[in-house]
């Protein structure tokens, strides 16, 4: 094998890995349950694949024609600066509207009071 084969098949896999990231996210978008849960979807898988597609596509680009590509380098750039603020500003504005959460996240003194009054009736 030589080197052009090798890093072919490097580009490949890391595109692979990017659009598997990406199909992950959109799961988790449709199935999580609340704002939060779907925004660390949205910012950490998607923006990982679309940061491994973008470094792949740069990766085929300068190894097999010799073009370093600007604009995927500034693609790269503003994905990583951009999802996670993004994705902070999101969650901060769901929080400062009240946005309610599952059960499954948090619980409140209320019920831990209510799961100890049922445990001791179960007890009796």
């Amino acid at each position: 094998m030589n080197a052009t084969v090798i890093s072919e098949v490097i580009v490949a896999v890391l595109i692979l890995i990017g659009t598997s990231f990406s199909l992950l996210s959109s799961f988790g978008l449709i199935r999580l349950p609340d704002v939060y849960t779907r925004s660390h979807a949205a910012t950490k898988s998607a923006t990982l694949g679309v940061l491994c597609t973008l470094f792949g596509a740069f990766l085929y680009f300068w190894i097999s024609d010799g073009y370093i590509s600007v604009r995927l380098l500034l693609g790269i750039f503003f994905v990583f600066l951009t999802a996670p603020v993004a994705g902070h500003m999101i969650c901060r504005a769901a929080f400062l509207t009240n946005t309610q959460t599952e059960n499954l996240i948090m619980e409140t003194e209320e019920t831990e009071e209510k799961v100890s009054k049922k445990l001791e009736r179960a007890q009796n």
